[in-house]
């Protein structure tokens, strides 16, 4: 398989129910193979010139590099935060039965 074909994509959200709702809706819509929801992440992060600690979940998205950018606008669309972190690096390497996972399960864009 060729290298950046595929994509993981992560999201910050505030907790876990937030998570999965979003989650939910990215695999019904196709957007990815898989949403992995991780709890317990600490995020420090600058707003407004001030410096906040929060308890946060991370959500990491299997999906084709081709599909981020309809990801992003889906996750901004549907995520709490104004602000929201969603950012995405390329798969350079992986086993590929899984690859060939994402392709089966993320529609390539119809051009």
């Amino acid at each position: 398989m060729a290298e950046g074909i595929y994509s993981i994509t992560y999201v910050t959200i505030p907790n876990e129910e937030v998570g999965k709702t979003l989650a939910w809706k990215i695999m019904e819509n196709k957007l990815a193979v898989c949403v992995n929801i991780i709890p317990k992440v600490i995020s420090i992060y600058k707003l407004k010139n001030q410096l906040i600690e929060d308890s946060e979940v991370l959500l990491m998205i299997k999906t084709r590099t081709s599909r981020v950018n309809y990801l992003v606008k889906f996750v901004r669309e549907n995520h709490p935060y104004f602000a929201c972190e969603v950012i995405s690096t390329p798969i350079q390497y992986g086993n590929r039965i899984y690859l060939k996972l994402i392709s089966d399960s993320v529609p390539e864009i119809k051009k």
